[in-house]
């Protein structure tokens, strides 16, 4: 079941129920039903939807980045014992189909949480669980990416940075660091939108985001293709939006002196 909207949530449709009624009106010598808006019980789980994917995406997004750093530093460290295991995890994480891991993730461990616990429910519910993989699943994506930034940071700024006596850790996090992000700009906004799309899969282990939102609907009318388009239309605006706020960042993060 999705969960119900308060009062405030059905106005985040923007329209006033006349203006749906024209719509939907005006859309049917189309082809296309939507009359599902006029129902309010649909209309509060689709709305619903659409927060949750939103929610999704902004859970997901500083998470992802944040440990893409933190495995990125992890895989620059000198010690092959910190290297290794971080290596083979970059590598099962990004070998493996991102449902596959969702999947183990909330059926094996979820269950193997369970069970020690003294109630018998594991604290992490789906909807976490859904967040944790995405992010971990894009952190290894954005790492390489940031690898990528490190390698290409100059030499001479490396030497600099020995000449006044900064730590191995002092030049990554000080030099190496804020110069990947920049170099690496370009690669981390095309993770993000991808990041963006994969959410969709939150539908697979029923959360409610607005795919699920929608399977629910389509499996009590015969709408599946107006739904269906606006399903499309709701990630290309998301996409958009992250793609908006990646060319602002280029822009103004730009390196005087790199590139164009």
């Amino acid at each position: 079941m999705i969960p119900a909207l308060s009062g405030g949530s059905v106005a985040a449709l923007g329209w006033p129920l006349t203006s749906l009624e024209w719509l939907v009106k005006a859309l049917r010598p189309l082809g296309l039903n939507y009359a599902f808006v006029l129902d309010p019980v649909d209309r509060q789980a689709f709305a619903e939807g659409l927060w949750v994917s939103v929610k999704l995406c902004l859970l997901t997004i500083p998470l992802s980045l944040l440990l893409g750093v933190l495995i990125a530093a992890a895989l620059n460290h000198r010690s092959r014992w910190i290297v290794a295991p971080i290596g083979a995890l970059v590598e099962l994480v990004r070998n493996t189909p991102v449902l596959i891991q969702l999947y183990c993730a909330f059926l094996v461990l979820n269950m193997l949480i369970s069970r020690q616990i003294a109630g018998g429910t594991s604290p992490i519910t789906p909807m976490m669980w859904v967040v944790l993989v995405i992010a971990l699943h894009k952190a290894v994506f954005h790492a390489e990416a940031l690898r990528a930034g490190i390698g290409a940071v100059p030499s001479v700024m490396l030497e600099a940075s020995r000449s006044l006596a900064f730590t191995g850790r002092q030049t990554f996090w000080c030099i190496q660091l804020p110069l990947a992000v920049r170099f690496a700009l370009p690669s981390l906004i095309n993770n993000l939108v991808d990041l963006v799309k994969m959410t969709a899969i939150a539908s697979a282990i029923a959360v409610g985001d607005v795919t699920y939102a929608s399977i629910m609907i389509w499996s009590q009318r015969d709408n599946v293709l107006e739904l269906l388009l606006l399903i499309l239309v709701y990630f290309g605006l998301l996409t958009w939006i992250v793609s908006l706020a990646g060319r602002w960042l280029e822009t103004h993060l730009r390196m005087p002196g790199y590139g164009q």
